[in-house]
């Protein structure tokens, strides 16, 4: 399992749409998840021990940005092959236990997280409300293990100060996570 650092954020750069299955049977893309203020692009998936750390601060997080008029989504990209705790299956199974309050996708050609640049699990990228990149951070200071509870908000301060001014911060630390468990050609 190797683990990846996310890129620095990519100021201005403009989301690209998708069209892609959620575990609830619909099927998502910018516009049906777009808020007022803002969207949250979530890569996860389900066996990365980087995601499993902070599910809950994810799940915490997506509800308040809604009261901020910021939409969320969570894309699977995982070659479920080698991972089947990554199949569409185990997806829908995990986002029923913990009640996802955003729409969980997989992206099962993989083409979404290579337009993205997506590297790792979790890799958050934040947009404006005209989906201008402006978040591409960490979510905090956890690791393979939860930061303390009161680790600073790092993802949620960003996403808010987007949804109020349309421009992520300067400074942001990046994400770390498993890497994206790619097909192999």
């Amino acid at each position: 399992m190797a683990s990846l650092e996310t890129p620095v954020c990519n100021f201005g750069w403009k989301a690209v749409d998708f069209d892609l299955p959620g575990v609830d049977g619909k099927r998502y893309n910018l516009a049906s998840v777009m808020g007022e203020n803002g969207l949250l692009v979530m890569f996860i998936c389900n066996h990365c021990p980087y995601v499993k750390a902070i599910r809950d601060r994810i799940i915490r997080d997506t509800r308040e940005f809604a009261e901020h008029g910021i939409g969320a989504i969570a894309i699977m990209s995982n070659d479920p092959a080698d991972y089947p705790e990554d199949s569409f299956e185990n997806m829908a199974k995990v986002a029923r236990e913990y009640a996802y309050p955003f729409p969980y996708v997989q992206d099962e050609t993989q083409e979404i997280a290579k337009v993205y640049g997506a590297v790792c699990t979790p890799d958050f990228f934040g947009f404006n409300n005209k989906l201008e990149l402006q978040y591409r951070g960490r979510m905090d200071a956890s690791r393979k293990e939860a930061a303390p509870a009161d680790a600073r908000r790092e993802l949620f301060e960003a996403m808010v100060q987007v949804a109020r001014t349309g421009r992520g911060p300067e400074e942001q630390i990046p994400s770390i996570g498993c890497s994206i468990k790619w097909r192999e050609d």
